[in-house]
């Protein structure tokens, strides 16, 4: 499979190792060829890695991911150029966070979630939102939190979200670890968990902590 990663911060870079090391071919993405990180990243992974511009990754991956900051997500895909988009889907791991003195924030909650944003703007897209509630070391490897813990997803398309569920069962989150919300207006709880996570990782002293969800 073809991947496509859009931002080449820790985010985007621990996921496209993982999934080069699972044999998929990845090219990581940002605003033009050449990006110093980007190529540094190439030159460790070996010939399964690429780079190229965000319109590079649109066009080359049959599956996308979008691993860049929040606030820049929009400007992201638009750079990356709508021709590419038809029925491609694009695994949504960001958080719309925003940084000022008095704290971190969303940028968007409650009645719109970036999730949201993204699929309305970009309907060629099958938008699928997952992974945004774990540190990115945890994304690729559950495993680091021990025992059973949840992983959730949600976004309209149904097969998107099999296909989503079917990637993350590669990374290593068991079936019965993935907890389907429904419609992409569920990543409005998603995105939102980013300020308990921050909480928690606080009282906590480790990134390497998950929410596991008991019930009957």
């Amino acid at each position: 499979m073809q991947f496509g990663v859009f931002g080449t911060g820790e985010v985007g870079q621990t996921l496209a190792t993982k999934l080069v090391s699972l044999g998929h071919e990845v090219m990581l993405g940002s605003r033009h060829r050449g990006n110093e990180k980007a190529a540094a990243w190439r030159q460790r992974v070996g010939p399964m890695g690429r780079e190229g511009s965000f319109a590079d990754v649109a066009q080359f991956g049959n599956i996308l991911i979008n691993a860049t900051g929040g606030q820049i997500s929009l400007a992201v895909l638009d750079a990356a150029g709508v021709a590419s988009f038809p029925g491609k889907l694009l695994i949504d791991v960001s958080n719309p966070l925003q940084f000022a003195d008095s704290g971190v924030s969303l940028q968007v909650c409650n009645t719109d979630s970036l999730g949201e944003q993204i699929q309305r703007t970009y309907p060629e897209l099958r938008v699928v939102k997952t992974l945004c509630t774990v540190n990115n070391q945890v994304m690729v490897n559950p495993s680091l939190v021990p025992g059973q813990h949840t992983m959730f997803l949600c976004g309209n398309d149904s097969s998107a979200k099999q296909q989503t569920a079917s990637i993350l069962q590669e990374l290593g989150w068991p079936a019965e670890s993935c907890m389907d919300l429904g419609d992409i207006t569920a990543a409005r709880a998603m995105e939102m968990q980013i300020l308990l996570w921050l909480k928690i990782s606080a009282v906590v002293d480790t990134l390497y902590f998950n929410l596991h969800v008991i019930h009957e």
